[in-house]
């Protein structure tokens, strides 16, 4: 996965909050691979932590604003993207939000961006305090996406993904498919509280696989608002299968065989690995979000 190396980078879209803490919050449950177990039946790549019932009750820090804007400083340009990977994430935030900015203007519609936020340790958000355990996450209530950058090793070490950069371009275009779903009026119906193969949740996950594939289906051809150029320069099948290595390694069965030695469809909340597979791949392969109706 290649920049557009001349390309400005438009910082704006990410906040970064690394490193900086305040007293007060509400931390979700555990950390490390005890809090992994945990958070089986709510797991990754998911809606906020108050959705998915994971607040411990507990009073410890909470991130918030940081002085420090560490992508503001460093990350500028194209260039910065193909040597550094936080700055690889502002670049995938760029071409994710321009295609779905572009694709609802298409529609007669408009979208409205949704900022990134990068932590580490722990967050507090719209959506109640949460640690690196619940992995990514999109928050519905204040409608940002939240991301410790270090779960990029968890899925490679601890879940067996390949990793890659397009791997975690995967994750974050995943997360903005929960936004688009949110304005779309779709995110809600993941919150009844059912769990299981067939349920919302699953579906509504699915269907943010599927919004993934279609971003990286026009990656390569969506103009950057600065250049008028695409900024994303190459993707390859390479960066594909690592995309659908990471879908599969996240997959629900492959999460509890790996942690509790069972497969347990019926506490489902995200999709098996096939099924993550093939609605991105769906996306992937027809660039249509009309394709992605999980719901049918």
């Amino acid at each position: 996965m290649q920049f557009d190396d001349d390309a400005q980078l438009d910082t704006s879209d990410v906040q970064d909050v690394r490193g900086s803490r305040v007293p007060g919050g509400r931390a979700t449950v555990g950390g490390g691979i005890v809090g992994l177990v945990a958070l089986l039946l709510g797991l990754f790549f998911g809606i906020g932590p108050q959705e998915l019932g994971l607040a411990d009750g507990s009073d410890r820090p909470a991130a918030t604003a940081s002085s420090l804007a560490q992508v503001q400083q460093s990350c500028r340009t194209g260039r910065d993207a193909n040597t550094k990977e936080d700055c690889r994430l502002v670049a995938v935030v760029n071409s994710v939000q321009d295609h779905w900015r572009q694709e609802f203007a298409r529609g007669g519609g408009t979208y409205t961006a949704s900022p990134t936020v990068f932590f580490s340790g722990r967050v507090g958000t719209a959506c109640g305090a949460a640690t690196s355990a619940v992995g990514p996450f999109y928050c519905p209530g204040d409608r940002k996406v939240y991301l410790d950058l270090g779960f990029f090793d968890e899925l490679r070490t601890t879940f067996g993904a390949s990793g890659g950069a397009f791997a975690q371009a995967y994750v974050v275009a995943h997360e903005y498919g929960h936004h688009v779903q949110d304005l779309m009026g779709t995110l809600r119906r993941a919150q009844d509280g059912r769990t299981g193969a067939d349920s919302n949740a699953v579906r509504v996950e699915l269907q943010a696989d599927c919004y993934a594939g279609v971003w990286a289906h026009h990656a390569t051809t969506t103009k950057d608002r600065s250049t008028g150029r695409p900024l994303v320069t190459s993707l390859t099948d390479a960066d594909i299968r690592d995309g659908l290595d990471a879908a599969a390694a996240v997959g629900d069965d492959r999460i509890q065989e790996r942690f509790q030695g069972r497969v347990a469809p019926e506490s489902w909340t995200h999709g098996s690995a096939q099924q993550r597979q093939r609605w991105f791949r769906q996306g992937y392969q027809t660039g249509d979000m009309g394709r992605c109706d999980t719901f049918r």
